[in-house]
């Protein structure tokens, strides 16, 4: 079975075929580096992360691009009004650059904690303006933009005289027309668009205006959409295999994208458009503006009202793997906790494979289903939430074997220790976390486990299996073997 991706341009699960045969070509939207990274981040990168390193993992050349916004993204939907990072940096009382320059590294941080890969290429809106000046001129030439004061706008009607503004998010020219009426005319420039949906190419900028760059048309600073657009095609040429990013960004930035990129080169930038759905908190879409973002750090700190504790940065990856990447994933406490608990029970019982005794002949236990299970699990739209049920499936079966209750020859042990190394640690990118000290252990505990050991001896049943159960309630497994009572955290 070869891989299968859902491409949000066709509305079907494809098979992947990369244009150039085992070399990929995948471009992704970087962040807007105009403040800390949140948990909304983490879902995204580690999404894309799981998909770069099973493609390599396949065999394949990857060549990964992931820009950095560091100008032009401005606020509203309608890609008009102030730039975030000039806000910012007025807020901040410091040059826009040095925001950027901050953030960026904040960013980098923060996903090499959560052990995601770094892109190959990570170019700069601001390094990149001739590229984008270049390609505006293109549209240009070609009659679908116009400029007007020093500012270049895209013309939305022209271009879809000959083309499909909307296909990538099923959206009707026609339709965003008659809701136009409802945008806000307070916006600058926005009295000066020929129709209300036409977005800006190039931002006429005002003296003051600390970030601006000469032009054809004066001096300015790109539109948000040109920067994606110019810069995929200088690294990855004009036509490539994937374009990733969020649901938040299908519209109007991708189909803006894909209007820029057909207009300059007469087609699409890339053959499959890939979307990872968002992190809801506790039902509710995370935003500034409902007081319910969750920065990253805090997350590893606990310094958030909305966390009950502090998790570490593989329970925030585990629980990201655990839903679809195109699935809504709801944050809560308790899903922290449980991602938390079946992380801890995974990693302890893997570390259970180098122990585990072995037999020449009649082994009972084999683990071949599961290598070809999760293979493809994965082949099937990056389906990690099945993949991780095989992992936990072979939990069990090295459980089993560990008590005694079934056998593993040499080549089956060999197998389970590639599962790990090949699937859990390589594709799914998770790294091991010391889960085995006694810290978490309360004097309060150890007095509960002596309690339960004398319940035992006086067979006193009852109490000993309430005390096991009040001691799985804290996140603690008890086992009870030849050698004695034992006990994990999960």
């Amino acid at each position: 079975m070869s891989l299968t991706l859902y491409n949000t341009l066709t509305r079907t699960k494809e098979e992947f075929k990369p244009l150039i045969e085992n070399f990929v070509r995948m471009y992704v939207c970087g962040p807007t580096v105009y403040g800390h990274s949140h948990i909304g981040h983490g879902k995204s990168y580690v999404s894309f992360d799981v998909i770069v390193r099973f493609l390599r993992y396949c065999g394949n050349k990857v060549l990964y691009v992931q820009n950095i916004t560091d100008v032009g993204h401005l606020l509203g939907e309608t890609n008009e009004g102030e730039d975030r990072i000039l806000k910012q940096s007025k807020s901040e009382h410091k040059h826009p650059m040095e925001i950027a320059e901050f953030y960026t590294h904040s960013y980098f941080e923060d996903m090499d904690v959560l052990n995601v890969l770094r892109p190959d290429i990570s170019p700069r809106a601001t390094g990149h303006i001739i590229e984008q000046i270049e390609m505006i001129q293109a549209i240009l030439d070609k009659g679908l933009a116009y400029e007007v004061n020093g500012s270049v706008y895209f013309d939305v009607k022209a271009y879809n005289a000959h083309h499909h503004y909307g296909a990538l998010s099923g959206r009707v020219l026609e339709e965003l027309q008659a809701g136009a009426g409802n945008q806000s005319r307070s916006l600058e420039g926005q009295d000066e668009k020929r129709n209300p949906n036409d977005f800006a190419l190039w931002k006429r900028a005002s003296v003051e205006h600390i970030m601006q760059w000469s032009s054809p048309w004066g001096k300015g600073f790109p539109g948000w959409h040109i920067e994606c657009s110019a810069m995929s095609a200088r690294y990855l040429g004009e036509y490539f295999d994937i374009h990733g990013g969020g649901m938040d960004l299908l519209f109007p930035h991708h189909e803006c994208e894909i209007a820029q990129s057909s207009a300059a080169h007469n087609h699409t930038p890339a053959k499959y458009w890939v979307h990872h759905n968002m992190i809801t908190i506790n039902g509710q879409k995370m935003a500034k503006s409902l007081g319910n973002g969750i920065m990253v750090d805090e997350l590893f700190s606990g310094k958030n009202p909305l966390l009950d504790q502090a998790y570490s940065p593989m329970t925030l990856r585990f629980f990201v793997l655990q839903a679809h990447y195109r699935g809504t994933l709801d944050f809560s406490n308790d899903a922290l906790l449980a991602a938390q608990k079946g992380w801890n029970r995974l990693q302890s019982t893997f570390k259970l494979i180098e122990g585990l005794p072995t037999v020449n002949a009649n082994a009972t236990c084999v683990v071949d289903d599961l290598v070809s299970g999760i293979q493809e699990s994965l082949n099937e739209d990056l389906n990690t939430p099945q993949a991780i049920a095989h992992l936990f499936e072979l939990a069990r079966r090295i459980n089993v074997v560990n008590d005694g209750n079934d056998s593993i020859t040499q080549e089956t042990k060999l197998q389970m220790q590639s599962i790990v190394q090949d699937y859990c640690e390589g594709v799914l990118g998770m790294k091991f976390e010391d889960v085995t000290d006694n810290s978490g252990l309360t004097d309060a505990m150890s007095i509960l486990l002596d309690l339960r050991g004398k319940a035992k001896a006086d067979k006193n049943w009852a109490l000993s299996d309430q005390i096991r159960d009040a001691l799985k309630e804290k996140g603690f497994e008890i086992k009870d073997g030849k050698d004695g009572t034992t006990w994990n955290r999960f």
